[in-house]
């Protein structure tokens, strides 16, 4: 094994620590190739007990996207490993196509990870710097400036992980020998020549004439980086206390705990807020519109400021960050009954169990469907009177963006029970029969 090859093997061997189970972002670039093939070289010689996997994210960006995902799949046959391609559609209305391509690929590894597997991607060091550089354009603080971490805790929704960037202080140009020692074939993205893209930019145009003036420009960049992630840690510790006094058990943010904060150390725990729900750091200004527009507007307003693919919402005295999704008004679904029913729009699971609810079960002629969405006067169980949808949904405590994301069961036209928080008195059982009960899961 060539000189540089074995630096870099042992580098990344040092970084994967005592991690048995790794799933790898592969691309089939020259940065994603050459880690899928040192790990390869480290289960071979070093840890043959680690399983590796690789993800293969098709954008549908570029016309050449089946034949990446062909060679990638050659690759992986050839080196014995594991390959799951994902196909996304990328929505760049919010945040542009280089943010919204990124935010969609890490779902899909979160989505594809399994238990006691973490995720690792191929990052550099001149990719840090340029993160350095993109976050000092939109006037970030440290924590934008903290760039990439090599190691971060990456939550699934029923689990913890970690995504690791074993490579974070290797320079490119050092992957490109080893890519050549080793004869590696990889991918040549041609968008990746296209300036429109501010990373493209300063790959291309401002970070050489930085390096010829500086050598060392992007590992001070990284330095830089790592001092802004320890202040950054240390704001961690010692605002934690008064995050956790403030978080409701549902991740929601009680805004009296806010009221009497300085504006430095609110918008130090709106970060952390945002942070913990995994979404994009705002930008000052955005801080600003979320507390000025959203937690102060008036007590009958229904505020909503839009960040990445979430809405930071008010309720009840609280700031609410709630996935965006399609509008489900008018969408009626047939049910198999009573073979569990995933719900659209990833809101969750179905499920009916016999002999055990206060629900009355369908009759035999009636079919069983279900919508979004309440209108109109409701008689339900509890209740003498029949009442507005409405001021049933503020009795009960619903947020306005929860009523239309719950889901309602219908027996034929009639509705049975809004799953969770009501049943009509068309749907409870009568003459002690046997009920049943819906969970949404």
């Amino acid at each position: 094994m060539i000189i540089q090859s074995q630096v870099i093997i042992k580098h990344v061997l040092n970084k994967i620590n005592n991690f048995k189970k790794i799933l790898v972002g592969f691309s089939g670039g020259i940065d994603s190739t050459v880690l899928l093939h040192v790990l390869c070289h480290i289960k071979n010689y070093y840890r043959p007990f680690m399983k590796i996997r690789a993800i293969h994210i098709h954008h549908g960006l570029n016309v050449k996207a089946s034949a990446w995902e062909a060679h990638c799949k050659i690759l992986c046959q050839q080196w014995n490993i594991p390959l799951v391609c994902h196909y996304i559609t990328v929505d760049s209305s919010n945040n542009g196509i280089e943010s919204s391509a990124r935010e969609a690929r890490y779902q899909s590894y979160r989505n594809e990870l399994h238990d006691d597997e973490i995720i690792l991607t191929a990052q550099h060091l001149d990719d840090q710097a340029e993160t350095f550089i993109l976050a000092l354009k939109r006037g970030s603080g440290p924590a934008g400036l903290s760039s990439m971490p090599e190691l971060l805790r990456f939550n699934t929704t029923d689990r913890q992980s970690w995504l690791l960037r074993p490579l974070l202080e290797i320079v490119r140009s050092n992957l490109e020998i080893y890519a050549n020692e080793n004869k590696l074939s990889w991918i040549e993205d041609d968008s990746n020549k296209d300036v429109r893209y501010d990373r493209n930019f300063l790959r291309l145009h401002v970070i050489p004439i930085l390096s010829k003036r500086w050598p060392y420009f992007s590992v001070a960049v990284s330095r830089s980086a790592l001092l802004c992630a320890d202040q950054e840690s240390l704001l961690d510790e010692l605002l934690a206390d008064a995050l956790h006094n403030i978080i409701g058990d549902q991740g929601e943010l009680f805004i009296n705990g806010l009221l009497d904060c300085s504006s430095a150390k609110r918008n130090a725990l709106l970060r952390r807020w945002i942070a913990l729900h995994q979404v994009s750091m705002p930008s000052l200004n955005t801080l600003k519109r979320i507390w000025q527009e959203v937690a102060l507007a008036r007590q009958d307003a229904q505020p909503i400021c839009q960040l990445g693919h979430v809405d930071i919402r008010r309720s009840q005295g609280k700031l609410w960050i709630v996935r965006r999704i399609k509008n489900l008004l008018g969408q009626k679904i047939q049910w198999e009954y009573p073979k569990p029913l995933i719900l659209p729009e990833e809101l969750g699971l179905l499920k009916v169990m016999q002999g055990e609810g206060n629900i009355r079960p369908p009759l035999p002629t009636e079919k069983v469907t279900v919508l979004f969405g309440v209108q109109g006067a409701l008689k339900i169980v509890g209740r003498r009177h029949s009442r507005n949808s409405k001021k049933i949904w503020q009795e009960l405590g619903v947020s306005p963006w929860m009523r239309r994301r719950i889901p309602l069961i219908y027996y034929n036209n009639q509705l049975i029970t809004a799953v969770g928080y009501f049943i009509t008195s068309e749907g409870k059982v009568v003459n002690n029969t046997s009920g049943v009960a819906y969970y949404w899961l």
